[in-house]
């Protein structure tokens, strides 16, 4: 019995001295510190939000050399010069006090796809007074992204016929409050379908940057390309609006639709000047062949066919045709079948064809030639089938070669008319004029007689380090634009790029009694960044009785 009372006793020792020692190391519980984040149960994308962090010493011990650390939640927008992640040290925390509470605010603006959780954190570390552990809470806060008040939709057809141009757009507008940069939408077509072109140009086929988007502003990008399938079978496009954010794409809005592949029943195509894919240039005569096939299973009969025609470049005064009539109202042609036999009655394979002529304008005035990459559009309908052409047209590229002895560039010298044996200086004037296309690589070449050299005087000087000849070919090249291009409207709005230079024409004896070649004619070539041809024009040579010069008659340019 001795035994039974003398070990109660030890254990009871015991144990207290462990609840002792237990209490002496952890006589504080992190409960007491009462940490929470209050912010808005959901958010637009992009509004400013504001976080308040809040803590409460429910305890009555001080707590010490507090710390604490926020971060926001993924894909957030912050002021300039804030991190994602934010620390505040004990020398702004101070103490906190039994019963005492603090606050700290944060704001940002959060983006994402709308239903998306976003988990913003926070973690305070402290110690309490006289303990030596530290004790550490944590907490969370989730807002929810609302349906974003942007647009984006397609405007596409849900019916296609295979290998028929499909066109289709996307269309974008916001309603947020809040304007948006950095915007990129981006679209997966379907299998089999092949790209054309859009409008605006597209980064690698799939991509387009959007440029600053404020409220109640919106925009369209159209899409142009053909789809192959089977009869019936389903493709689908989805395409997403997102932006950049710290190098990473978020998605804000993602949609898709799906088309059916149709039988075709009517099959229209146009030629120019007898080809399928033409580009047009300013001056120049077109010929339009428009074909109509019937691809279906029954047969068509009193048709109508209709080209509107849409271009600033088009001469409407020059339309002519045969069989159709022109509508200066709308600048349109009708065909009926009472003029055109092919749309009395067309059977089942059968083709038809209707043509027009029309000009392209040599020079047309734009809005300050503010404007560019002009396109020529036909836009044809026939028995609910409609079918629209583009043809791109090329820019127009100017070389004005000019030659003087009278001339207050450089002051010549030498007999006039020429004479064998003795040198006659002449000033050659070059002048560039681009209209309606920024083009690339723009140079101008001429070749020398054998008896004509230069002398070395070139204006303005800056040209110089553009300025080439070649003693063994005899060729000047002239570098006026190249890696900066050649802007459309240059000489037309502005002083034309110009360069002057002398050259020097010595006759030998068999020259006598002759008019001699000073400089053969200028040669100017360009790539058109719009077309993506390269232009080429010419410009006539100059001898010596100088055509330009007023004070040198046509007897004075016969060698002596």
């Amino acid at each position: 019995m001795k035994k039974v009372i003398f070990f109660i006793i030890i254990l009871t020792i015991l144990v207290g001295a462990a609840g002792f020692w237990y209490w002496q190391r952890n006589p504080y519980s992190k409960e007491i510190l009462k940490l929470e984040i209050l912010g808005p149960a959901e958010t637009d994308i992009s509004q400013e939000i504001e976080y308040t962090v809040k803590y409460k010493n429910n305890g009555n011990i001080r707590l010490e050399e507090l710390r604490l650390i926020f971060e926001f939640p993924e894909h957030a927008l912050l002021a300039e010069g804030t991190t994602k992640r934010q620390e505040i040290g004990p020398d702004k925390l101070e103490d906190i006090y039994p019963g005492e509470e603090k606050i700290f605010k944060f704001k940002g603006r959060l983006f994402g796809k709308e239903g998306e959780l976003k988990t913003a954190k926070a973690w305070l570390n402290y110690r309490p007074k006289n303990l030596k552990p530290r004790y550490e809470s944590a907490t969370t806060f989730t807002t929810v992204i609302k349906p974003a008040p942007l647009t984006f939709d397609f405007d596409l057809a849900s019916k296609v016929e295979p290998g028929r141009v499909l066109k289709f757009s996307l269309n974008y507008f916001s309603s947020l409050n809040y304007p948006l940069t950095n915007l990129r939408v981006k679209i997966e077509y379907p299998s089999d379908f092949e790209f054309l072109e859009s409008i605006p140009r597209s980064l690698g086929k799939t991509e387009w940057d959007i440029p600053l988007l404020n409220k109640a502003e919106g925009g369209r990008i159209e899409i142009r390309g053909k789809l192959s399938g089977e009869l019936r079978e389903q493709k689908f496009f989805q395409a997403s609006l997102g932006i950049w954010l710290d190098d990473e794409f978020i998605l804000l809005k993602e949609i898709t639709k799906g088309v059916e592949i149709t039988k075709p029943t009517l099959y229209v195509f146009q030629r120019i000047n007898s080809y399928d894919e033409y580009i047009a240039s300013p001056g120049e005569v077109l010929h339009y062949e428009i074909f109509f096939r019937n691809v279906g299973d029954e047969p068509f009969s009193d048709l109508f066919l209709v080209a509107r025609l849409d271009g600033k470049a088009f001469d409407f005064d020059s339309v002519k045709t045969e069989t159709g009539q022109f509508n200066k109202g709308d600048n349109s042609i009708i065909w009926d079948w009472r003029g055109v036999d092919k749309l009395k009655f067309l059977t089942q394979g059968e083709e038809g064809k209707v043509e027009f002529w029309l000009n392209t304008k040599e020079i047309f005035q734009t809005a300050g030639f503010q404007e560019k990459n002009f396109v020529l559009k036909n836009t044809v309908s026939i028995a609910k089938v409609k079918e629209e052409f583009k043809s791109k047209l090329n820019s127009k590229l100017v070389i004005s070669q000019k030659g003087y002895f009278q001339d207050e560039a450089f002051g010549n010298s030498g007999p006039v008319p020429p004479k064998v044996g003795q040198a006659t200086t002449y000033t050659i004037v070059w002048e560039v004029k681009n209209y309606y296309n920024d083009l690339g690589n723009v140079k101008v070449k001429a070749f020398l007689p054998s008896n004509v050299g230069l002398t070395g005087k070139i204006f303005p000087e800056s040209e110089s380090s553009k300025f080439a000849f070649d003693n063994k070919s005899r060729e000047i090249v002239w570098t006026v634009s190249d890696g900066s291009g050649l802007a459309a409207g240059t000489g037309v709005l502005n002083q034309p790029p110009t360069v002057v230079f002398q050259v020097a024409l010595t006759p030998f004896i068999e020259h006598k009694g002759k008019i001699l070649p000073i400089i053969n004619e200028a040669r100017i070539t360009g790539e058109d960044q719009w077309t993506e041809v390269i232009l080429e024009k010419i410009a006539q040579a100059i001898d010596t009785t100088l055509p330009d010069d007023q004070n040198i008659q046509d007897h004075t340019g016969i060698v002596q």
